[in-house]
């Protein structure tokens, strides 16, 4: 393994918003301070929630937005040469172009960022967007396998391609003495995450007036999330509810949770109905605190659901297997104990915290040859 304290990394990230990539971009910061690594990071926005937390691990944050992209990208080549790094690194797909380009002017090593399914990335980035963050970056860090596979079927060369899975703090996220056993009614179901159309939250609460209202089960819904602009959102889900006669008794908005412990332990399984997802940050989290997954079956989830085994995947659109695969759980704690027990170990096996400096020195050392070999170039270039 490369040793990570003799690093400089750069992290440019576009937001620092309570969401599932500036999750992971806390956690990479912190096991880099951890293995004794000076970390520094750029930011295209102030004051957000993970800034703080940031500055917390004593990570330096510096703010380079501006009124247009290339005085932007001028403000990080300024902020780069007065602490050159070794890598120049992309938190979030849309800044990729500012990596790559800084990284080829200085020149430095660049690791651009792939998430979600990559169709998702790609296309709302404009054709022209979209391909210049794919191809500028010299190496490209997905967290999803099926990101891996579209970047290669769109021209991306397999070798500059590397995944990077999400990781969960599992001694922060932990089991509680009764994950899976609950027989206290109602049982209750999470569905967390930004409430966004392609989180599809209008299918868990149809999904949940059928378990209630026609199969009788006594059951309630939790909804846990917020985001930017997505006040017009929730009340068009608390409309829905009302009209199904589940708002405010059966279904239940949390809004933005910063400690999601509490609310797991709440939970006896945790429902997933987006339209599509890269790694999502609430299975993984819901997982390792021994909860049964029942998720549609896109992006990256059946990577880390194992169907009949910590949960069932469905099709997006499947609302009867859905309810089928939640009505077998509420009624068999056996079943959800043994399924939230699998889903622990399998976190702990596979996307621990513990597990990322290994993941972080294999990206990394695919990375600083690709700087090697630009290096090497631009020097033949001038002395020829």
């Amino acid at each position: 393994m490369r040793d990570l304290s003799k690093l400089r990394v750069c992290f440019l990230a576009g937001t620092l918003t309570p969401g599932g990539a500036e999750r992971q971009l806390f956690y990479i910061l912190q096991a880099l301070r951890q293995a004794g690594a000076t970390p520094q990071l750029l930011s295209l926005t102030q004051g957000e929630f993970w800034e703080e937390k940031i500055k917390n691990l004593d990570v330096r944050v510096t703010h380079v937005d501006a009124a247009s992209r290339w005085k932007r990208l001028l403000r990080i080549i300024k902020e780069l040469r007065k602490d050159r790094p070794d890598i120049l690194q992309s938190q979030h797909f849309f800044t990729n172009a500012y990596v790559g380009v800084a990284a080829r002017l200085l020149p430095l090593s660049g690791i651009g960022a792939l998430r979600s399914n990559g169709t998702s990335e790609v296309n709302g980035s404009g054709p022209f967007g979209g391909w210049l963050n794919l191809r500028l970056p010299a190496t490209i860090a997905a967290n999803s396998q099926l990101a891996v596979q579209y970047a290669v079927a769109k021209g991306v060369t397999a070798s500059r391609l590397y995944f990077l899975p999400n990781v969960v703090d599992t001694e922060w996220f932990q089991k509680s003495e009764d994950s899976g056993q609950r027989t206290a009614e109602p049982l209750t179901l999470i569905a967390a995450g930004r409430l966004t159309k392609e989180k599809r939250l209008d299918r868990f609460i149809s999904i949940l007036w059928r378990l209630h209202t026609v199969l009788g089960l006594n059951v309630r819904g939790l909804i846990v999330g917020s985001g930017r602009r997505t006040e017009d959102r929730r009340t068009e889900l608390e409309n829905q509810a009302r009209d199904l006669g589940l708002f405010p008794n059966i279904v239940q908005f949390r809004g933005g949770v910063s400690d999601m412990r509490s609310v797991y332990h709440e939970a006896a399984v945790c429902v997933l109905t987006s339209d599509f997802e890269g790694t999502p940050n609430v299975l993984l989290e819901a997982m390792a605190s021994g909860l049964p997954v029942v998720a549609a079956r896109v992006g990256g989830v059946p990577e880390i659901v194992r169907h009949g085994q910590t949960g069932f995947l469905l099709e997006p659109n499947d609302l009867d297997g859905f309810v089928a695969a939640l009505a077998e759980l509420v009624k068999n704690s056996e079943l959800r104990m043994e399924m939230g027990r699998r889903a622990r170990t399998y976190v702990e096996q596979h996307h621990s915290l513990q597990r990322l400096p290994a993941y972080l020195s294999g990206l990394y050392q695919l990375a600083l040859p690709a700087w090697r070999q630009a290096l090497a170039a631009s020097v033949q270039g001038t002395s020829t």
